[in-house]
């Protein structure tokens, strides 16, 4: 596990950046999972720019986006599905039909999440996964519990991410209680994977993911069982590091 330091958010955004672009360069098709949250946002603005300076291209790539809310249209302000499109897909030429966001509209759950792990290993795996961390340090919306899925599930939502996701709609109230995510075996499957962290409310789960401890109830942790991580944090989120 590589632990990358800097000193600003828009050092973070810049040096994730500037991982895709790598592997773009060495891997037109590459299959990319994607996250979402206010972290990567810096991210996506500065691969949109590459790309209008014909420094990357996206037309070969596919995505797979970590998860969705259950109950919530595809075209809701807040899916998942509106947000990557505002931030990304709306701005570069990934090509449609290769764009893979966990369904959540009438079709049963359990079909939705069968379905995308069909998908998601049809497409040989991930090549690089980009992953945010929660507070209580969840990837993807995998929460702390006493066990832990491996595929793409339906999860219900902690309540903290309840709480910690309330800033995007109107009111606490209207956040999903329930979301569709990759499992942590989906996750650990990627060749590579970049975590991006910012902010001093990140700096405990950053700490304990890093412990040399692995507990489900903190799912992050698991991550140093792969054999290819780096972390991005800030000064704030990297606080209480060594």
């Amino acid at each position: 596990m590589e632990i990358v330091k800097v000193d600003s958010y828009e050092e973070v955004s810049q040096k994730a950046a500037e991982s895709v672009a790598g592997l773009l360069h060495r891997k037109q098709d590459a299959v990319i999972g994607l996250a979402t949250g206010s972290t990567p946002e810096g991210m996506y603005a500065r691969l949109v720019r590459m790309y209008r300076e014909n420094e990357i291209d996206f037309s070969s790539v596919s995505t797979f986006n970590l998860d969705e809310y259950l109950g919530l249209s595809r075209d809701h302000p807040q899916s998942y599905h509106t947000y990557m499109h505002r931030h990304f897909f709306d701005h570069v030429n990934v090509d449609p039909e290769r764009i893979n966001i966990p369904r959540c509209g009438d079709e049963p759950p359990e079909l939705v999440c069968r379905d995308y792990e069909k998908k998601l290993k049809d497409a040989g795996g991930l090549d690089l996964q980009i992953l945010g961390i929660g507070t209580n340090g969840h990837v993807g919306f995998n929460e702390p519990a006493a066990y832990l899925y491996t595929d793409t599930h339906v999860v219900d939502l902690a309540e903290e991410t309840i709480e910690a996701n309330s800033r995007f709609f109107k009111s606490r109230e209207e956040v999903p209680g329930k979301a569709v995510t990759m499992g942590v075996g989906s996750i650990m499957g990627a060749a590579r994977i970049v975590l991006l962290a910012s902010g001093r409310s990140k700096a405990k789960a950053i700490r304990d993911m890093c412990s040399g401890k692995i507990t489900t109830f903190v799912p992050a942790s698991l991550l140093q069982l792969h054999k290819d991580v780096t972390i991005i944090a800030d000064r704030e989120a990297a606080r209480l590091l060594p």
